[in-house]
């Protein structure tokens, strides 16, 4: 099987054919974006100071070894959970355009129809490689919004074959999450039913 690398700017075309439980690599811009980043944008209409159209950004913050005369290393960069910006991430996929979201988890209805709308795509790096993934980011391109400090900061990223990266909402809005919910309840209610008659004898 062939490896499906994602190379930024993305275009909507890039997308098709790739479904939810599918593994992708991406090449080219990622940018560190997290909970005060989309709060600027979506409740206090503060633009982004970077175009993230056709771009990836990442639910993670990094730590950064500070090199001096605004060089700088990622040390590692682990994903947040995502869900911690679900409410937002509709609004955000509409205002700038992006069209890759990695993070850690999940994420919801808003982010689904936001995907199936604009045409993006949810991914998942997998937690505990944060070491891993800082060797994936060739360098820090720039970095915005140093106020907010470290992990918080819009860390422009340029990554080679980041990854692996696992589809959970597609650019149709399906949601393997979501999906693997009903698949798990059903499984769960008929295993409650088989093992009550084996213990029923227990008052």
């Amino acid at each position: 099987m062939n490896k499906r690398i994602l190379t930024t700017p993305i275009e909507d075309k890039d997308l098709q054919g790739i479904k939810t439980g599918d593994i992708i690599y991406l090449s080219g811009t990622l940018v560190t974006c997290r909970d005060v980043a989309h709060r600027r944008l979506i409740d206090e209409n503060i633009p982004l100071p970077v175009d993230l159209r056709g771009n990836a950004i990442f639910h993670a913050g990094p730590i950064v070894k500070d090199l001096g005369n605004e060089n700088y290393e990622i040390v590692s960069i682990g994903p947040t959970t995502s869900m911690r910006m679900e409410k937002f991430e509709k609004e955000f996929i509409e205002e700038t355009g992006v069209k890759l979201i990695i993070g850690k988890g999940g994420m919801g209805k808003n982010t689904e129809e936001g995907c199936k709308k604009h045409k993006a795509m949810h991914v998942v790096f997998p937690a505990g490689n944060a070491v891993l993934a800082a060797t994936k980011v060739k360098r820090i391109k720039e970095v915005h919004w140093k106020d907010l400090g470290m992990p918080e900061s819009l860390w422009v990223c340029e990554v080679e074959e980041f990854g692996p990266l696992i589809v959970s909402i597609d650019a149709e809005g399906n949601n393997v999450f979501e999906e693997n919910k009903v698949d798990f309840n059903k499984r769960k209610e008929e295993q409650y039913e088989l093992i009550s008659k084996q213990v029923r004898f227990i008052k």
